[in-house]
């Protein structure tokens, strides 16, 4: 048996879904273990190109059991509209390949409509949500109000249990946004009309994982976002609502204690983040523009412009610590490829001091990128499918990157589609 964790080293959008779909062909199981909605997986494959925010990147290979575990937060809704989406495109999902948690919680209507009035109120100083409901979800569910995706089979007590969660709801929507009431029969038909269509689905997957576990299967654990937008060691407070971390899969997943043997961590060639909060190397302007049409960055789920810059290497060094990273995965390689000089950012200075170190969000903001450049290749990529047939210029590029954040680089992408790419 073994045990490979898939996760982001920077601020998000790095090519998990990308990598997971490509190294499924050696894993049984595939689980996501914390998040929600908000995700945005790209995967291109044989079967086309795919835009996952709730479905593991495993349901595109035959005999992948996906999971979602009790650290996700289930919208039913949304879940349904994707699973039909990909079923449309040839992709099967059927309860024998695809299950969630009976413990996982369900991310309610409520939810996304506070996400979006708490923007409201904001105003300048928002977080920069996707509006997805994932702040709102999570913190109902460490103030133990939430419901639990199981009960949807006691239709009895789940009506109990939402009309007292409504109660509570409305003093909220009321009295802090002046928003209308909710009302339990909408709820209660909302409810009844997705769970209907996902209870099929819904299991005891910590029994489902233990006997995949006694059975030697193979499991892969499959983060969203990245080290930089932990709600512990993120650029807090534009952090997401769950943990990240590598640590943390396995509780998420439900199988708490499981060891986890290979942390993939997968990093862009360059520098990108969605939201808002700090980000030191960060290009504005026409040298941006260039750069983001050139690697296509609009996000997964929103469509907004991704922020972009250099390879920060102080941020990738601490995503690594902070992983446990034993291999790394560089994505996106060839959207280098028209750059006379490749820039890379080395350092920090904060508070008129150079450093290494990762500071808090708060310090970022006063800090300012050392920016040092490589020479670049000047010429297409894409069809490079072992190490020596790189030019020299990118080795030595990827070479400079594995020995400043003290990592191996194992996989190196020279583009999209599932076989572009290099194992060194």
């Amino acid at each position: 048996m073994s045990n490979c964790a898939i996760v982001g080293i920077n601020w998000g959008d790095e090519g998990k879904g990308r990598m997971v779909d490509l190294l499924t062909t050696d894993y049984d199981v595939v689980i996501r273990c914390q998040g929600g909605g908000n995700a945005g997986h790209t995967v291109i494959n044989e079967k086309g190109k795919f835009a996952l925010h709730l479905l593991p990147s495993g349901v595109f290979r035959d005999g992948v059991l996906n999971v979602l575990g009790n650290g996700v937060a289930v919208d039913m809704e949304n879940l349904w509209i994707e699973m039909e989406d990909v079923r449309s495109k040839g992709v099967d999902i059927t309860p024998e390949n695809f299950a969630v948690s009976e413990r996982a919680s369900l991310l309610l209507p409520w939810h996304r409509l506070m996400d979006e009035l708490e923007e409201m109120r904001l105003k300048d100083k928002k977080y920069g949500s996707t509006k997805q409901g994932i702040a709102p979800f999570f913190g109902d569910k460490y103030l133990k109000k939430t419901i639990q995706a199981g009960e949807l089979f006691y239709p009895e007590q789940l009506k109990q249990h939402v009309a007292d969660l409504i109660e509570y709801k409305n003093l909220l929507l009321k009295g802090v946004y002046g928003a209308e009431p909710m009302k339990l029969e909408d709820v209660m038909a909302w409810l009844e009309e997705y769970g209907e269509k996902i209870k099929p689905y819904i299991k005891n997957t910590t029994k489902l994982l233990t006997e995949a576990k006694a059975a030697g299967k193979n499991i892969m654990f499959e983060a969203q976002l990245g080290t930089l937008k932990d709600i512990d060691f993120g650029i807090y407070p534009y952090v997401t609502s769950s943990s990240t971390i590598a640590s943390y899969l396995p509780i998420g997943a439900g199988i708490p204690g499981t060891p986890i043997d290979k942390v993939i961590g997968v990093v862009k060639a360059y520098s990108t983040a969605v939201g808002e909060g700090p980000f030191v190397a960060e290009w504005l302007g026409e040298e941006a523009e260039e750069l983001r049409k050139a690697g296509g960055e609009y996000g997964a789920k929103t469509g907004r412009p991704r922020r972009v810059g250099p390879i920060d290497l102080v941020a990738t060094k601490y995503g690594v610590e902070m992983q446990a990273a034993t291999d790394i995965a560089l994505t996106k390689l060839d959207v280098l490829d028209y750059m006379e000089q490749i820039p890379v950012c080395t350092k920090y200075i904060t508070n008129g001091v150079e450093t290494d170190e990762f500071p808090l969000a708060f310090l970022q903001d006063q800090s300012k990128p050392v920016i040092e450049y490589m020479p670049g290749w000047k010429c297409d990529i894409t069809g490079c499918r072992k190490w020596e047939e790189l030019p020299i210029e990118a080795r030595n590029y990827v070479e400079y990157i594995e020995k400043a954040i003290g990592c191996h680089i194992t996989y190196v992408s020279v583009g999209a589609a599932r076989e572009e790419y290099i194992k060194r």
